[in-house]
């Protein structure tokens, strides 16, 4: 899965994923994209969404810069810390979030100071496009790629889903997920959103 952790579609996508590895034969593994280089250039923003952006681009720094140090696996617990305190503990986004959140997974501090450093963003887009360029430009984050036991790889946006499912009802929207996402020449099924959404 790639994930922007601000973004709180991401963060309920995440907890499903881990839900779905309790109830089925899946290994989750995490990876970084950007809603500001998503939106990069763009023109029509709304004003709230350009405010919205603008401390996102920290947070993903300093997550490329710990997986640059500790390897990809370290994104999984960092993601959950970031994640934490960003939706639930309603923290405000800058240093002291970072230092937390690496603080308690006993991770270097310096890592802090990539969040004001572009010597990670070329790292950045290629976590970026490796993970969108699959599913298409229009999209963001969730983004999720299965790669099933032939080696063949589904990718695509989302779930979008607001309560976090549960137990067999995550397994259950695995498997409906993998059966459209699956189907040669299926491209959407949406409906509109008719509340925000409620972290889990």
């Amino acid at each position: 899965m790639w994930f922007d952790p601000k973004c709180p579609w991401a963060w309920n996508a995440s907890r499903w994923l881990l839900e779905v590895e309790r109830v089925r034969d899946v290994e989750v593994r995490f990876h970084v994209m950007s809603l500001w280089l998503l939106n990069e250039g763009r023109e029509g923003l709304e004003a709230w969404y350009e405010r919205w952006l603008a401390d996102t681009l920290g947070p993903v720094r300093v997550l490329i810069a710990a997986e640059q140090k500790y390897g990809t696996p370290v994104l999984r617990d960092l993601y959950t810390a970031f994640g934490n305190r960003i939706h639930h503990e309603k923290a405000t986004i800058g240093r002291d979030l970072y230092l937390g959140a690496l603080t308690e997974l006993g991770l270097a501090e310096e890592l802090a100071d990539a969040a004001e450093s572009t010597g990670y963003d070329d790292a950045l887009r290629v976590s970026h496009r490796a993970g969108l360029d699959p599913i298409g430009e229009d999209l963001g984050t969730p983004a999720i790629h299965v790669t099933g036991p032939d080696g063949t790889v589904n990718a695509f946006f989302g779930p979008v889903v607001s309560p976090v499912p549960r137990a067999e009802a995550a397994g259950r929207l695995w498997d409906g997920v993998l059966n459209v996402s699956g189907t040669a020449g299926f491209f959407e099924l949406k409906r509109g959103r008719t509340e925000s959404p409620r972290v889990d």
